[in-house]
C-alpha cells in the first residue's frame, strides 16, 4: 500500500499525524508547503492525501484542485480551523473525501483516514485506463462457470442488475464485468459505495446540487447519476441506502428523472444501474428498512456471488494469480506456494473470501522467508499452530455433525487481514479473539443460508456445551473446580450439564 502523505506547515501536526498512522502500520510522507506536494505529485501519488487548509505559499484548495488533476479519485482529506469551516465544506463538495476539524481527536482522526484508505483500495473512482488494467475474473469452479455465462447472455443487455454475495467476494469486479461487455462499454463507469458516504451527503452525491442549494455550496457540482450518463452507476451497498433516499433513487428508475439538491428543473438519466449487497434485502424489506417497490425495480436479474468457501477449487488457481500480481506491484519475483500449503490453503473457510486471500498473497510476498512458501511460512493466525484455537470453533463450540458448514476444514481458522485492521501491505493482525469469531462467523453464514430455526439458541446451546465440555476435561471432570474456573455457580453448572445431555 502507498504511504499517507500529510501537507500542513505546522511540524507539531505533521509529527502528531505520523505518529499516530505509525502505530496503526501506516507508512507516511511529510510536506511543509503545497509547492513541495504539487512537485511530488509528479512523479508518485499516496493512498491518501491529508492537508491542511491555509499555508503560506499555498492553500489546501489549491492543492485539491492539483489532486484532482494529476491523480483523479485520490481521497483527500481537508484539515481546518472551525472559523474555516464553509471553505471546508465548499471543500468537500468540491471533490475532498472530508474534513477534519482543527483541534481534533486524533483516534478520530486516524479512523477517518483509514476509511479514506478503504475507500482508495475499492476503487470506486470513474472507470479509466487504470481500471483496464485490472486482472479479468478467475475461476474454474461450476459457479464461477454459470457467473461467467450470465454475464455472457447479458453482454447484448442493458437491463438493472443486483448482485450479491459476501463481503470480499468480488461484486465489484462483476459490475465491471457486465459494464465492459455491455453496449455502454463506452461510457463511463462510475462507482458508489453508499455505505461509505455520510447520509446528510449521500443525495448530493448521487444527484449533485446547485449553486447555493446549501452552506458551502459556492458552485454547482453534477452527482453520479449526471457523471454516469450513457454509461454504468454501479450502487454499492444498496442495502444500507437511507430510506428517504430510496424513495428518490426508486422515482429515477421509474421515469428516468431527477433533480439537483437545490434544482428546480428535471434531467434525464440514461443511465444502466447495476446495485450490490451483501445484506438478505427480503428480510431488511420485511423489516421495513427497505422499500419493497424498490427491491423489485433492482431485482430484475439477480445474480449471486459465491463465497470462496463454496469454490475451494479455485483457492490454488487464485493464489498463485494474487502472488503474480504481488510481485509485479512491489518489483520483486514471484514466490511459488507448495502443493502441501496450497492443499492446506483450500481447506480454509477465508470468511474474509477473495480480498482476504488476496491480503494473505501480499503479506506473504513481504514477509515469507523463502521462495517457496510452506505451510509453516503463513501468517500466525492461519497456520497449525492456532489449531487448539480452531478447533474450538469448527468442532466443539460449532459442534459434532451440526458443524457441517466448517467439517473438514483444516486447522487454521481463517482470519486474515480481511477479518482485522490491516497495516502496510495488507500485513494481517493476529488475535486469538478472531481467529474463534472467523469460525464461528462462518458457521452463522451457513445457518442462515440455510434458513436453520432458532439461531441463536442453537449457537448458544453449541457454545455453552463446548465451553463446559473443556472445563470439566481440564479438571478432569471436577465439576465445583470447573464452574470455579468458570466464574458460574456450582447448581448453574450441575444444571446445564443435565439441560446440554453432558453426563458422561
Amino acid at each position: 500500500m502507498k504511504p499517507i502523505w500529510i501537507v500542513d506547515d505546522d511540524q507539531s501536526i505533521r509529527w502528531v499525524l505520523e505518529k499516530a498512522l505509525a502505530r496503526e502500520n501506516f507508512a507516511t510522507r511529510s510536506f511543509a508547503n503545497v509547492r513541495e506536494a504539487s512537485a511530488a505529485l509528479d512523479h508518485d501519488s499516496p493512498q491518501v492525501l491529508v492537508s491542511d487548509i491555509r499555508m503560506p505559499g499555498g492553500s489546501g484548495l489549491e492543492l485539491l484542485q492539483t489532486v484532482r488533476d494529476k491523480v483523479p479519485g485520490l481521497p483527500v482529506i481537508i484539515m481546518t480551523a472551525f472559523s474555516d469551516l464553509d471553505s471546508a465544506v465548499a471543500a468537500f463538495q468540491g471533490g475532498a473525501f472530508e474534513y477534519l476539524a482543527k483541534p481534533f481527536d486524533v483516534d478520530k482522526a486516524v479512523e477517518l483516514i483509514r476509511r479514506a484508505v478503504d475507500e482508495s483500495m475499492r476503487g470506486e473512482q470513474t472507470w479509466d485506463d487504470r481500471v483496464a488494467e485490472a486482472p479479468e475474473m478467475l475461476g474454474q469452479a461450476p459457479a464461477m462457470q454459470d457467473m461467467f455465462r450470465a454475464i455472457g447472455r447479458l453482454s447484448h443487455s442493458a437491463a438493472t442488475v443486483l448482485i450479491t454475495g459476501e463481503s470480499g467476494t468480488g461484486k465489484e469486479l462483476v459490475a465491471r464485468a457486465l459494464h465492459r461487455h455491455s453496449p455502454r462499454a463506452n461510457g463511463p463507469f462510475i462507482a458508489l459505495n453508499t455505505a461509505a458516504i455520510p447520509k446528510d451527503l449521500l443525495e448530493s452525491e448521487l444527484f449533485g446540487h446547485e449553486r447555493g442549494a446549501f452552506t458551502g455550496a459556492q458552485a454547482m457540482r453534477q452527482g453520479r447519476f449526471e457523471q454516469a450518463e450513457n454509461g454504468t452507476l454501479f450502487l454499492d451497498e444498496i442495502g444500507d441506502m437511507p430510506f428517504d433516499l430510496q424513495t428518490r433513487l426508486l422515482r429515477v428508475l421509474s421515469d428516468g428523472q431527477f433533480y439537483r439538491v437545490g434544482g428546480h428543473n428535471p434531467l434525464r438519466a440514461n443511465v444502466r444501474v447495476i446495485a450490490a449487497t451483501h445484506q438478505n434485502l427480503e428480510s431488511r424489506v420485511r423489516q421495513g428498512l427497505f422499500r419493497e417497490d424498490l427491491y423489485h425495480r433492482l431485482n430484475v436479474i439477480r445474480l449471486r456471488l459465491p463465497a470462496l468457501r463454496e469454490r475451494s477449487e479455485d483457492i490454488p488457481l487464485l493464489t498463485r494469480h494474487f502472488l503474480q500480481k504481488s510481485a509485479r506491484d512491489l518489483g520483486v519475483e514471484s514466490k511459488r506456494v507448495s502443493e502441501e500449503a496450497l492443499a492446506y490453503l483450500a481447506s480454509l473457510p477465508f470468511p474474509g473470501n477473495v480480498r482476504q486471500l488476496e491480503n494473505l498473497a501480499n503479506w506473504l510476498t513481504v514477509m515469507a522467508p523463502a521462495q517457496t512458501i510452506e505451510i509453516k511460512d503463513l501468517p500466525p493466525d492461519l497456520g497449525p499452530a492456532q489449531a487448539g484455537v480452531s478447533d474450538l470453533a469448527s468442532g466443539a463450540a460449532l459442534g459434532g455433525a451440526g458443524g457441517e458448514g466448517l467439517a473438514g476444514s483444516a486447522p487454521g481458522n481463517g482470519a486474515s487481514a480481511a477479518a482485522h485492521p490491516a497495516g502496510a501491505a495488507g500485513v494481517p493482525v493476529a488475535t486469538t479473539v478472531s481467529a474463534w469469531e472467523g469460525g464461528l462467523r462462518t458457521e452463522v453464514a451457513r445457518m442462515l443460508r440455510e434458513n436453520a430455526a432458532d439461531v441463536m439458541d442453537e449457537l448458544a446451546r453449541r457454545f455453552e456445551a463446548a465451553v463446559i465440555r473443556e472445563a470439566l476435561d481440564f479438571t478432569r471432570g471436577r465439576k465445583v473446580e470447573a464452574a470455579e474456573r468458570l466464574g458460574i455457580g456450582r447448581n448453574t453448572i450441575t444444571r446445564k450439564i443435565q439441560e446440554l445431555n453432558l453426563e458422561p
